[in-house]
């Protein structure tokens, strides 16, 4: 059984992760937390506008593009935002690791665009957390039994920290 005493799970959505300098005031915040002695798991949308300007460029290439490719390519966004956010961390000092949804093998059904989650195995996220690390999980996305990135639509990142929250066993989710 996990020790799951002081593990937290926070989310930050577009608007808070939509600059590089917003980016760092996210990093200094759960450092701090970090320093409280919090385990802690991070959930990140795309940064504000990604998934819009992402949305663009694949109209302009087909104005009816396939939901599966759709979906490969929107959790693109939350996946760069959970790198920069593992950098700003690196920068205070903080040993991070970014993990996709399907590292950290959160499983859902084959509907690409409106996903749902059937199972998130907790294993690897505790692995990391023992090793005192934080770990940024980019949100919105999981995949399928047949290995195909899905995501979860519109809130999805937030949908993504509740049930790793639960999956975690955390005493908070904040968003």
């Amino acid at each position: 059984m996990q020790n799951n005493t002081g593990l937290y799970v926070h989310k930050y959505g577009g608007t808070s992760v939509g600059s590089i300098e917003r980016i760092q005031a996210v990093a200094k915040r759960v450092a701090d937390a970090y320093h409280q002695r919090q385990r802690l798991v991070i959930v990140v949308s795309a940064m504000a506008g990604e998934t819009d300007r992402l949305l663009h460029l694949a109209r302009e290439i087909q104005p009816q593009p396939r939901r599966r490719e759709l979906d490969l390519m929107l959790a693109t966004g939350e996946q760069v935002t959970a790198a920069l956010v593992v950098m700003a961390l690196e920068n205070h000092g903080i040993s991070a690791c970014g993990l996709t949804g399907a590292q950290v093998s959160i499983v859902t059904n084959s509907e690409y665009g409106k996903a749902r989650i059937r199972h998130i195995d907790p294993g690897r996220i505790h692995a990391l957390l023992d090793q005192g690390c934080v770990v940024v999980v980019a949100g919105f996305q999981g995949i399928d039994s047949d290995g195909n990135i899905t995501t979860l639509g519109r809130g999805g990142s937030d949908t993504s920290a509740v049930a790793l929250a639960a999956a975690l066993g955390a005493e908070e989710c904040r968003i």
